[in-house]
């Protein structure tokens, strides 16, 4: 817990509260009681915005998350080159742990709004990071960019089980604020909405916690809400295998270098999964709920072995579990994971809107995630549990060099 602020601890202790209903696993994730798998990091310290990659995507998964997608409401190609420069430079201080610009929230004239919206006064950077992503609806007429929209960023198809909602899909544009202090993700967020109005508005959002991902080896193995450790096989920063997978390497110039962005909003029905056994929960997953270890094996990085079975010969991971349709080779194929955990009070009806943020990021869709997706839905048994009622696409550009913006090659 080392660098983490007084505020992030009382959002920790309310994500606590939130989900007190689901069961000791998945409050122990929310109590933050995790233990790290390597060294210990500053947790408070900034996460340098520039580089030949966006922050955000292989950077060590923080506890926090505030994503936001954005229709363009603007005709102007010039006023939304403007709003990514500005977008830019608010970026790049609030990171930095500075108000989103000079003159701040009480530093201005006292008779104009004030220039930050203050909330994230006296806290430090927390490893904020934003990364910006453009969907395939930017790539229309108005702005002269139907002809750079690069052949990956293709409309997701739909998948088996889907109920998307449309308040809760699309946009031109995304932001994915992550950090550990939940109050800093959502002050960067705020004013970039602020920054952007008559503009951009805001099309869906979404708060997330307890990150259901390690994107690092010094990270321990985080729990979803079901209280299974999720996303042990995830890709880590410290792979030798990692770039070809995430890493755009083709396609239009103003993409070498970035990568794609998946986001899945998936309410975990919960109540029902909490009424079901240990056995068939471990079952269903694949997994000892525990150890995180595949059912037959010790450990939880042990191998997936599909061939191990129990009394009567029964294989202890069936051919419908959802490690086993995850782990299965899909020609290699890999994706890097940035979920979380999300509850947003109850449905009306007695049940806790609950479940998985479900982000990830890939070098190319169209065999990375849809192909892992389509197996997914189409067997797997833990579908019962879930509904998928959210869905974006995005292309994410290459990181900002010293005195460019977000997105400047595709608008070149």
């Amino acid at each position: 817990m080392t660098g983490v602020s007084r505020r992030g601890l009382f959002g920790l202790a309310g994500a606590g509260v939130a989900v007190a209903g689901l069961g000791a696993a998945a409050g122990v994730l929310a109590s933050g009681a995790e233990k790290p798998a390597g060294p210990s990091v500053d947790t408070s310290a900034p996460v340098p915005f520039r580089g030949d990659h966006q922050a955000g995507i292989t950077t060590p998964a923080q506890d926090r998350m505030h994503f936001v997608a954005f229709d363009v409401t603007t005709k102007s190609r010039g006023e939304l080159v403007r709003l990514l420069k500005d977008w830019t430079a608010a970026a790049e201080r609030m990171t930095a742990g500075k108000e989103a610009a000079e003159g701040g929230a009480v530093g201005g004239i006292p008779e104009a709004a004030p220039a930050d919206t203050g909330e994230a006064l006296d806290l430090p950077a927390s490893a904020l990071t934003l990364t910006i992503g453009f969907g395939p609806s930017l790539f229309d007429d108005r702005f002269g960019l139907a002809g750079k929209r690069p052949e990956a960023l293709v409309d997701l198809p739909h998948f088996r089980g889907d109920n998307l909602e449309a308040t809760r899909s699309g946009g031109d544009i995304c932001v994915q604020a992550c950090a550990n202090d939940p109050q800093v993700a959502v002050h960067a967020i705020r004013n970039l909405a602020r920054i952007g109005f008559g503009k951009v508005a805001v099309r869906w959002s979404q708060l997330g916690f307890g990150r259901t991902s390690s994107t690092s080896k010094a990270q321990a193995t985080p729990r979803n809400l079901f209280g299974f450790k999720d996303g042990t096989n995830n890709l880590k920063s410290e792979d030798p295998g990692l770039p070809a997978q995430v890493w755009v390497t083709d396609g239009p110039d103003w993409m070498v270098g970035g990568s794609y962005l998946v986001a899945r909003r998936i309410r975990m029905h919960i109540e029902i999964w909490d009424r079901t056994s240990l056995a068939e929960q471990e079952s269903i997953v694949g997994r000892a709920k525990g150890s995180g270890a595949p059912l037959g094996q010790q450990n939880e990085f042990d191998a997936v072995d599909p061939h191990v079975r129990g009394a009567g010969g029964v294989p202890l991971v069936p051919d419908d579990s959802h490690i086993r349709l995850a782990s299965e080779n899909l020609n290699g194929a890999k994706i890097l994971r940035r979920g979380y955990n999300f509850t947003d009070g109850s449905d009306g009806y007695g049940h806790l809107d609950a479940g998985l943020f479900f982000i990830c990021f890939n070098r190319d869709t169209r065999s990375q995630f849809i192909p892992m997706q389509q197996a997914l839905s189409g067997k797997d048994r833990m579908m019962e549990y879930l509904e998928h009622n959210g869905s974006g696409h995005f292309a994410c550009p290459p990181g900002p060099a010293v005195g460019s913006y977000w997105g400047e090659k595709l608008f070149a």
